[in-house]
């Protein structure tokens, strides 16, 4: 019996940091068609000229890119899968740039969302053209831990066992999962977009062990084991307090939850009895060094695109989230801007005004529909 040949994917890689550089060069690595996109052309001439980016740590070798170019629509022109590797708080920015060349045979992949991601990402391409339906597939969590080196040059750290995924609507995630299966099979369903959202664990691990730490990252430039030296038992209080907030906005949702201790076991097999035990046990956290200054993505991307959606949503919810909102309101002051007010809400991610069995149909459905059966 014949084998059955599989055709090789095509894929657009939206953003060359670290992550976009780790990705494209793994997928290249792996012999895929790639190309990679950035909006400044100067970060990536020596990517351009040579022509691919080199693998170094747990995975080692060279991804040969197709096109490296500051062109959206070269970059997405004629590819299966459109993987957007950015800071969430560039999802709006990009979001725009894409939405007038994007086709309906292709995925969009945010790696990862944080919170609400897809949610806004589809809102604004239907501002463009209400009748296209595009599919967008939303990471909880990015599969990487990597760090560029120089231009060109990506350390992988870690691959993660798992990245559970959704798509939007949900009745096409199994379809892009057997589509991307044999590639990256570390992309697992999950029930919804709702459930990578709000699954987010960036969204207190991150800002809290910044704030917390503020005086010592200002006067050490950040020199010091961000995950180790920086969560004490007083720091892992505040956050498993926050963690808990997330958790109870989200079951309000009706959407199924894990906590930070239990993603830590199933994503890096990290078991402690304690946060900072089970810390400690990540070995690719020991490399990862605290951020040098203040105005890091910690704050600007993870607050008002992953902390300012759950509060949101448990506003609307009728519940409150006192440590979230602390958290949101002492970045704000760090960095002297009101992130609740810019950051992503309940109304940017198309589905304000809905009743929680509304949100559900969407987000399964790609439609709201009624308990009568009638699309609203």
């Amino acid at each position: 019996m014949k084998k059955k040949l599989t055709r090789k994917l095509s894929f657009s890689v939206i953003g060359a940091g670290n992550g976009g550089q780790g990705l494209a060069g793994y997928l290249a690595y792996r012999g895929h068609s790639v190309k990679l996109y950035n909006r400044s052309i100067e970060k990536i001439e020596k990517i351009k000229k040579r022509g691919y980016i080199d693998l170094e740590g747990n995975i080692v070798g060279r991804g040969y890119l197709k096109l490296a170019t500051n062109s959206i629509e070269k970059a997405i022109k004629d590819t299966d899968i459109i993987m957007v590797v950015l800071p969430a708080s560039a999802h709006k920015s990009i979001a725009n740039k894409i939405a007038p060349f994007v086709s309906e045979k292709q995925y969009i992949v945010l790696n990862p969302g944080r919170t609400g991601g897809a949610l806004e990402f589809k809102s604004i391409i239907k501002k463009y053209d209400h009748m296209k339906e595009i599919c967008i597939v939303e990471a909880q969590t990015f599969l990487f831990a990597c760090r560029t080196l120089e231009e060109g040059k990506v350390k992988i750290l870690k691959k993660k066992q798992e990245v559970k995924v959704a798509a939007l609507p949900a009745i096409r995630t199994l379809d892009f999962i057997e589509k991307i299966s044999g590639i990256l099979p570390e992309f697992t369903a999950v029930n919804s977009v709702l459930e990578t959202s709000f699954n987010n664990i960036g969204a207190v691990l991150h800002p809290i062990p910044t704030i917390l730490n503020c005086a010592r990252i200002e006067s050490t430039l950040g020199d010091f084991q961000y995950y180790i030296d920086g969560i004490t038992p007083a720091v892992a209080k505040i956050i498993e307090q926050a963690d808990y907030e997330r958790m109870l906005v989200a079951t309000n949702l009706g959407v199924k939850t894990i906590s930070l201790r239990e993603w830590l076991a199933y994503t890096y097999n990290a078991h402690g009895d304690t946060l900072c035990e089970a810390l400690s046990e990540t070995e690719c956290y020991w490399e990862i060094k605290a951020p040098p200054t203040m105005n890091t993505r910690y704050l600007f991307e993870d607050v008002p695109q992953s902390l300012v959606p759950i509060s949101d949503m448990g506003r609307c919810l009728g519940i409150n989230t006192p440590t979230i909102d602390s958290v949101i309101q002492i970045a704000s002051i760090i960095h002297d801007t009101d992130y609740y007010k810019d950051g992503r809400k309940v109304i940017d991610m198309g589905i304000g005004g809905l009743t929680i069995n509304e949100i559900r149909s969407y987000v399964q459905n790609g439609q709201v529909i009624d308990l009568e059966g009638v699309v609203i």
